[in-house]
This record gives structure tokens, C-alpha cells and sequence, in this order.
């Protein structure tokens, strides 16, 4: 899913959080960001939720069915 990595480190530079403070709110490891960012990994269905709740996006816009 290379469009959700790519999204999510976008959203995360755009709001200047590191990874590590992503982790903490995602109650999760710096390290699975950074595997989530480089593509070497997919979160689980609750990640992706969180996730979008944190950036105030959709499920869909993470993983490219839409723009917004």
C-alpha cells in the first residue's frame, strides 16, 4: 500500500508531528511507523481507524479510493 504510506507520512509532516508522537497516541512503536511510512508493513484495521480519527481523514482517503 504504497499510497498509504505515502499519505501518511504526508499528513503526519504537515501537522510537524514526529513519528515517535504518532506512536505515543497510537499507543504503538516509533518503529512500526517508520515500517508503515517505508511500505515494509500495513496496519490492521484499528490502526487505520485511529488513524484517521488523529488526522481527521477517511479510512478511504489513507488508502487511495478517495481524494479527501
Amino acid at each position: 500500500m504504497e499510497i498509504f504510506a505515502n499519505r501518511l507520512k504526508e499528513l503526519r509532516n504537515e501537522r510537524k508531528m514526529s513519528q515517535a508522537t504518532l506512536a505515543k497516541l497510537l499507543q504503538s512503536s516509533e518503529s512500526i511507523i517508520c515500517y508503515w511510512e517505508t511500505n515494509r508493513s500495513e496496519p490492521t484495521a484499528p490502526y487505520l481507524v485511529k488513524i484517521a480519527d488523529i488526522f481527521g481523514v477517511s479510512t478511504d482517503f489513507l488508502l487511495g479510493i478517495a481524494e479527501y
